[in-house]
């Protein structure tokens, strides 16, 4: 019986130093996360991470355009005339960033980390057609002549009128 005593002890050991060694190598094995980018509408507030990053370097402007067409799964409701508010992180303000709709820009860079878009509209009816049910918008870390693209965030916006 008292022999049994060591060896248990023993395989104890060896399971604590497996399940330290196990947790270190997954730790180890972690991507450094990438710059947050936030959507709020009224009181409701979505922070992604990025789809495309490569931690500040240069993606190019085809590759953002390519994630900035990825159907993100982070949603946030908007109604016909709410304002649209985007805070991004200061390392994301400090190179600029555009905001795209659908894969297309539609603003000038900015350098702020805040903005807001006052009584957006963004469902509106087009040429006769259906207001939309969905947009896809992106905030697109580049340069102000857009050369330079270094990060894209998703979030899909639903027409919470529709």
């Amino acid at each position: 019986m008292s022999s049994q005593r060591p060896l248990a002890r023993r395989r104890r050991a060896v399971a604590a130093a497996s399940a330290v060694s196990a947790g270190l190598l997954v730790l180890s094995a972690c991507d450094k996360p990438t710059p947050m980018a936030t959507v709020t509408v009224g009181k409701n507030s979505v922070s992604v991470e990025a789809e495309c990053y490569e931690d500040g370097k240069t993606i190019g402007k085809e590759e953002a355009t390519k994630c900035a067409l990825k159907k993100s799964s982070d949603t946030i409701s908007v109604s016909q005339g709410e304002t649209l508010r985007i805070g991004v992180d200061p390392e994301i303000a400090d190179e600029g960033w555009a905001l795209w709709l659908n894969g297309q820009q539609v603003t000038s860079p900015f350098k702020k980390t805040y903005y807001a878009f006052e009584g957006v509209d963004l469902f509106a009816e087009q040429s006769g057609q259906a207001a939309p049910k969905t947009i896809y918008i992106s905030v697109v870390q580049q340069n102000k002549a857009g050369t330079q693209v270094q990060g894209v965030w998703n979030l899909k916006l639903e027409n919470a009128d529709a």
